[in-house]
Order: C-alpha cells, then structure tokens, then sequence
C-alpha cells in the first residue's frame, strides 16, 4: 500500500469539481487527509499513473495536478487534530 500526496490548481472558476474529489476519495482505500485546500493525502492500492489517470479523467486542459509517492518523513505546521489524523491513519 502506498501513500500519494496530491496537489492541484484547479482553474474554471465556479465549476463544479465534485468528479475530481470523488476520483481522489475512490483512488484511496478510504483514507484519506484533506486539511489544506489544495492538498490531498491518501492511502492507496493504485500505482502512481492510475491514481493520476483518474484525476486526469476529472480535469481540464488548462487545470494541474501532481501525485507524489509520499514516505513517513514530514515536518509543517499544521493544527495538532491534523497531526494526529496523519500518524493515526495515514503513517501507521
């Protein structure tokens, strides 16, 4: 199982883009992080390309999108609530 962080501009303004949200929550196992706006985290058993393949699918020509393979190696500042979700569910 491997952890994605998921980073997007999403740029028609007052478009709908419950699709691209959805494709994320379903590339993930049910897990899944989303404190910052554009920043997703998830758990999940696709490869890199499938994950990107179902965002892709949700997207526009003129919107981006990075999927990176994340490790347990990670400092920020982020409320603790935020913290304790990430080393409860997504870094066990």
């Amino acid at each position: 199982m491997a952890v994605y962080l998921i980073s997007y501009d999403l740029n028609k303004a007052g478009k709908n883009y419950d699709g691209v949200y959805q494709a994320i929550k379903d590339s993930s196992t049910g897990v899944w992080w989303h404190y910052l706006d554009s920043t997703w985290i998830i758990k999940s058993n696709l490869t890199v390309k499938q994950v990107s393949d179902n965002i892709r699918a949700e997207t526009d020509s003129d919107d981006h999108f990075i999927v990176i393979e994340v490790k347990n190696n990670k400092q920020g500042w982020l409320p603790k609530k935020a913290w304790d979700y990430l080393n409860e569910h997504i870094f066990i």
